[in-house]
């Protein structure tokens, strides 16, 4: 008579299984990070493949960024200007408004732009392609898929999150200056010499130097997911879905850090 032995799962099998998971995906994207960055050197350069991507990703992202910018330099100003007025600090709104939206809101904005316009594109659009079996085909002719596609996407993705952000920033400082000299009834020349009095030219960079990071990690993980679905088209939806979710997560992840590392290195103005 055989007795069978039964093995009782633990209930923390599953909660382990998906942190395993979880940071094998994290493994995998970070070395497709180094795999796209080594990439970026190897000639030849795929120029018109980039130009095209930029451009749609410009195309699909402009509008919407810019539509965006005024409610987000809107809200920012009017909250900061209902605090200050509270402790009789009427006179910083302005630096405080300003800096907030270049060094926060404006990067923030653009890359959520591009990531669910232009992130979403590329996922579906190389998602199909492996569906097709098109990357498999190009791999096995020797042509290497991250050099070809994926490198343009990055790149188009990190050259448009910089040019948004700056258009974003001065849209959104245009609708702060807005609300608070006309709804708020505050005066022109304090928002203007609090802000000019305050802000240093670094505040700027930083800024810059988010868009371009959001950007990379939003070329980099649509373009990961794009090349990894399962279940055929309707896997090619869920990667995209996954893509976005993924791509706002570890934006405010990497943001927060930024922002720490920046606020404890650089002096602020007059400080």
């Amino acid at each position: 008579m055989s007795t069978r032995t039964s093995r009782k799962t633990s209930p923390l099998a599953p909660v382990a299984a998906k942190a395993t998971g979880a940071m094998r995906e994290f493994g995998n994207i970070f070395a497709m990070a180094l795999d796209v960055i080594v990439q970026m050197f190897k000639r030849p350069f795929q120029a018109k493949e980039f130009i095209q991507q930029f451009w749609f990703i410009a195309s699909v992202s402009i509008m919407p960024a810019a539509l965006v910018a005024i409610p987000f330099g809107a809200v920012i100003t009017l909250q900061l200007g209902s605090l200050t007025a509270q402790i009789g600090a009427d006179s910083f709104n302005g630096a405080a408004s300003v800096l907030a939206v270049i060094q926060q809101a404006s990067p923030i904005v653009t890359t959520l732009v591009v990531a669910g316009a232009g992130g979403s594109a590329i996922c579906a659009d190389l998602g199909s392609r492996t569906i097709r079996e098109e990357i498999d085909a190009m791999m096995v002719l020797g042509v290497s898929p991250i050099q070809r596609l994926v490198v343009p996407r990055v790149l188009a993705a990190m050259g448009v999150a910089a040019l948004l952000n700056g258009m974003v920033s001065v849209v959104g400082v245009c609708g702060g200056y807005f609300f608070n000299v006309v709804v708020q009834g505050g005066t022109p020349g304090a928002f203007l010499s609090s802000f000019s009095a305050l802000a240093q030219l670094s505040d700027l960079w930083v800024g810059t130097l988010k868009a371009v990071i959001f950007g990379f990690l939003a070329g980099l993980v649509a373009s990961y997911r794009g090349l990894n679905p399962k279940g055929g088209p309707k896997g090619v939806g869920d990667v995209v879905n996954q893509s976005v979710v993924i791509t706002f997560l570890l934006l405010f992840l990497v943001n927060l850090v930024i922002s720490v590392v920046y606020l404890q290195l650089v002096p602020a103005k007059g400080a």
